[in-house]
């Protein structure tokens, strides 16, 4: 995965680079990524970078170049860095005023800037005066790079080490820890130290190979940095790789659809028994949770007091369907995506009468979506297409916009180009639980008794 996509980037956005291990190389990395696919971009810095860096841009010019000549540099090169002045070894970065007036001045798609130093180390704390992040920021990204894991907590391999040892009490010179990274980068006085309000963060952990036990630490410090709100997601990976980018791990969120009628069964099937005492929804909120999966949500409808008791025993929030009796699953979706929080990246769509779902199966559909092989993803069973299914929030509002007649594949269906089949070794994807036969076979191949 590139890093544009990654990071989520769109035109006329202002990035800014924070944290150490990587930022330079990210910067140029993104920077000739959107170039080739013929973006302006412009990049700068307001801290300072070294002379020889200015080698990694296909154009260097002085803030003071008048925009008419910046301009026809961005038309023949595509990809100009702007700073002040050079001084000795040192690239000065430009005054914030610059940046304001290159905003309105300029005819670029992008503004990409390094506004944070680190001294060439892994991980780093800002000191009083950092990081100087312009207010016109849209997108932030922290950064830092897994060479810090096992290094001494001190000031020849962590910038600024006192200011942690301040903050959280680590030891110094302690081999520095994932969840050290993770509580650092996430901490509004430190990685996330002067972030605009408005502006979206995306953490960057770089130095993560493809494969192996560094990916598995990684993805920890991912999700423990997702704990905070303000981080809407991690990307993983090198920027120094031709696809940099091996995962980014968002939140999640699973909609468990329980709000039907249960017409042909006689009573609620979500609430019939299953296994352990549990009935079939604690077991179906059971394998979500085992699964990992940040925020669920039950829908209720017929029984809701009942099934909505189920939920809070199970930790899981309980949202209501006044439309159950006459609008199906379409209204109940409906309910379920309105009261997903503003930080969840993804819907998970859960039928509640769907006894035999398995975390392994959700795993799989979560790994397909956080490695970008698609949008939508769908658990695929000799050639047959099943549920659950993980709708990206980008195609919400399409749902949400459906007449009462339509249904969720009509949205689905027409993304065909950007659906993810992830192929499974069970049948429990194609079956749920819709008459009493149904009841008795679904316990039969879970290798329960007889109800």
């Amino acid at each position: 995965m590139k890093l544009a996509m990654a990071f989520g980037v769109t035109r006329g956005e202002v990035v800014s680079l924070v944290g150490a291990g990587g930022k330079s190389t990210t910067l140029a990395a993104l920077g000739h990524e959107l170039a080739a696919q013929g973006w302006r971009v412009v990049a700068t810095t307001t801290t300072r970078v070294g002379l020889a860096q200015l080698d990694w841009f296909p154009r260097a010019m002085n803030s003071a170049t008048e925009a008419r000549r910046l301009s026809a540099a961005l038309t023949e090169d595509r990809f100009v860095f702007i700073y002040d002045h050079i001084a000795g070894e040192k690239v000065m970065g430009v005054d914030l005023s610059w940046v304001s007036w290159a905003l309105d001045a300029l005819d670029a798609d992008i503004l990409l800037i390094e506004a944070d130093g680190a001294r060439r180390l892994p991980f780093k704390a800002p000191h009083s005066h950092e990081p100087v992040i312009v207010p016109e920021t849209t997108l932030v990204v922290p950064v830092a790079h897994l060479a810090a894991l096992g290094q001494p907590l001190d000031d020849d391999h962590v910038y600024n080490a006192a200011a942690m040892i301040a903050r959280y009490g680590f030891p110094e010179g302690a081999p520095v820890k994932s969840p050290w990274v993770a509580q650092v980068l996430r901490d509004p006085t430190l990685g996330l130290k002067n972030v605009p309000e408005s502006a979206r963060v995306v953490g960057w952990l770089n130095g993560v190979p493809a494969t192996g036990y560094l990916r598995g630490r990684a993805r920890l410090i991912a999700r423990l940095m997702l704990r905070e709100p303000r981080v809407y997601a991690v990307a993983l990976g090198d920027a120094a790789a031709p696809e940099p980018v091996c995962e980014v791990q968002r939140r999640v969120g699973a909609i468990v659809l329980a709000g039907g009628l249960s017409r042909r069964m006689g009573e609620p099937k979500v609430l019939l028994p299953w296994a352990e005492g549990r009935s079939i929804l604690a077991h179906i909120l059971e394998q979500i949770r085992l699964a990992k999966v940040d925020e669920i949500t039950v829908v209720t409808g017929h029984h809701a007091d009942q099934v909505a008791a189920v939920a809070a025993g199970c930790g899981a929030a309980a949202v209501h369907n006044p439309d159950y009796a006459t609008g199906e699953m379409l209204s109940s979706l409906k309910a379920g995506l309105r009261a997903q929080p503003a930080s969840i990246a993804a819907a998970l769509i859960v039928l509640g009468d769907q006894p035999r779902v398995q975390p392994r199966v959700i795993g799989k559909l979560l790994a397909a979506y956080f490695e970008g092989r698609g949008e939508i993803v769908v658990p695929s069973y000799q050639m047959r297409r099943g549920h659950p299914i993980l709708v990206d929030r980008r195609y919400w509002q399409e749902i949400l916009a459906l007449p009462p007649e339509g249904a969720p594949r009509d949205v689905i269906n027409a993304y065909a180009d950007r659906i993810a089949y992830v192929e499974v070794d069970t049948d429990s994807v194609l079956r749920d639980v819709d008459t009493p036969d149904d009841y008795r076979d679904e316990r039969q191949r879970a290798g329960l008794s007889p109800a």
